[in-house]
């Protein structure tokens, strides 16, 4: 990447930009810092940057603004997005303003330079893409924070513009129907019907009625005309949720339909002709009933064009305590209670549960809750017995890495350095405390379980100013 390349950061935190400008310019990427868009919108006319990275909300004039204004005024600078409210509305917002990328914090640096140098790739080979903004719907009740939402925020938000078919996969429980809710919400079709249809709850001589209608007595029981649900569907979007239980004639006449946007009513001789967009999901692997002959290849290449998939829930244990204050106000508000908090122990202790059933389950799990739990406050005895004898816990050996890795990638974020410094004290201590407590007091035995010499122990606790480090020959009930 060339040094001619001009990157604007602006953000409202200091530390955030003070992180950026080292990782781009490590990069040979030149680059200036703004606190706030008005401060960057006054300069534009006098030196327009390659590429912006920009804050969603800042004090003043905020970031999806600031979209609109230079899609208006510069339309051929990408921008990139960050927000730390992580959610489904800010990215839709972000890429139907227009965005080139959402990157949510805390952010992987090295990712934050890779998108950089895409954009500049893009702005170097291309006008940018035209966006408008639109109004956006709330309480989507899709709530991710881990990385792997995060992707399905981002392809929502580039679909949102699209009418394009989209293969949704993911374990039963997962949420596959609100994904494809979020896809026609935020599509050109938002304002026409979606129509949802579960092919495993369907009886097979029925299921090409249900889908293409039928005709005055066509079959025994059918008194009058019947619209299917591609008609009802019609100028919107079809959800066909579990796809792959779909039977072989049913899949054969689909094709026909999504290849040639008509067909008959069952009984009927006069073609119907629609304009519905496809949104299938599956718990299965289409590629192998493929395979066994189960499933049309032809038809998987048509449904396959993009294909979205939502993790499952212990893949994203860090949404776990925000999604179950979510199901349990839900609930109060269902049944007109006030809501249950859960205790710190008891969100910890759901975080290591393995959750077969997905967010389902644990949206099942509020509901019983809210009902079973006595008092206010939900502790880890109160919970479901299933919860409780099954003892479905997550290993929990490498969870101080895994935090200690979050809390580095959060300081990180905040422009901290010299972490070493402050994590190495911070560890000693904590190892110090527990050995000493281990062995009351004692510290030739507490340096054993360390790996020290006693003289070590006592050097440290003095270095770390704590107790007995002035007491070389201290030795507790020694």
């Amino acid at each position: 990447m060339q040094k001619s390349n001009k990157v604007w950061i602006i953000d409202d935190d200091r530390s955030i930009r003070w992180v950026l400008e080292k990782a781009l310019q490590q990069a040979h990427i030149e680059t200036r810092l703004f606190e706030s868009v008005d401060s960057a919108m006054s300069q534009l006319n006098r030196d327009a940057p390659d590429a912006i990275i920009s804050d969603i909300r800042m004090p003043g004039t905020d970031g999806l603004t600031l979209l609109g204004n230079l899609h208006a005024t510069h339309p051929q600078i990408p921008i990139i997005i960050m927000t730390a409210h992580s959610d489904l509305d800010s990215a839709v917002a972000a890429y139907q303003g227009g965005a080139f990328e959402y990157l949510p914090k805390p952010f992987d640096v090295d990712d934050a330079v890779a998108v950089t140098q895409r954009a500049l790739a893009h702005a170097q080979e291309q006008k940018s893409d035209h966006g408008t903004e639109t109004a956006l719907e709330t309480n989507t009740e899709i709530i991710g924070e881990a990385p792997a939402m995060q992707e399905v925020f981002r392809a929502i938000g580039r679909l949102s513009q699209s009418n394009i078919t989209v293969l949704i996969n993911g374990q039963s429980g997962t949420g596959k129907e609100l994904v494809a809710r979020a896809l026609h919400r935020h599509s050109p079709r938002r304002n026409s019907p979606f129509i949802a249809l579960n092919m495993a709850a369907i009886p097979k001589d029925l299921m090409e009625s249900e889908l293409f209608g039928h005709e005055k007595g066509a079959f025994t029981g059918a008194a009058a005309q019947r619209q299917g649900r591609f008609e009802q569907a019609n100028g919107g979007s079809l959800f066909l949720d579990e796809i792959g239980d779909m039977p072989a004639e049913t899949q054969t006449r689909l094709l026909r339909v999504l290849a040639d946007g008509e067909f008959y009513r069952v009984g009927g001789h006069t073609p119907v002709k629609v304009d519905v967009r496809i949104i299938a999901a599956t718990h299965q692997n289409l590629e192998t009933l493929v395979a066994d002959n189960r499933f049309r290849e032809d038809l998987f290449h048509r449904l396959n064009v993009i294909r979205i998939h939502i993790p499952k829930l212990a893949n994203r244990r860090e949404d776990i305590p925000k999604l179950a204050r979510f199901f349990l106000h839900k609930a109060a508000t269902e049944l007109n209670v006030d809501p249950k908090v859960l205790l710190p122990e008891t969100e910890e202790y759901f975080c290591t549960l393995q959750w077969p059933g997905n967010v389902r389950q644990l949206e099942n799990t509020c509901r019983w809750i809210t009902v079973m739990a006595s008092g206010r406050e939900v502790h880890i005895e109160d919970l479901p017995p299933e919860l409780l004898d099954n003892k479905e816990v997550s290993t929990p050996a490498d969870d101080w890495e895994k935090a200690l890795r979050h809390w580095a990638d959060q300081a990180l974020a905040r422009g901290q350095h010299q972490l070493l410094s402050e994590a190495v004290p911070t560890f000693e201590r904590a190892l110090i405390e527990t050995a000493l407590k281990s062995t009351a007091g004692r510290k030739r035995d507490a340096a054993n379980l360390l790996g020290w010499g006693r003289n070590t122990l006592t050097r440290k606790l003095k270095e770390l100013g704590m107790a007995g480090g002035n007491d070389p020959d201290g030795d507790g009930e020694d």
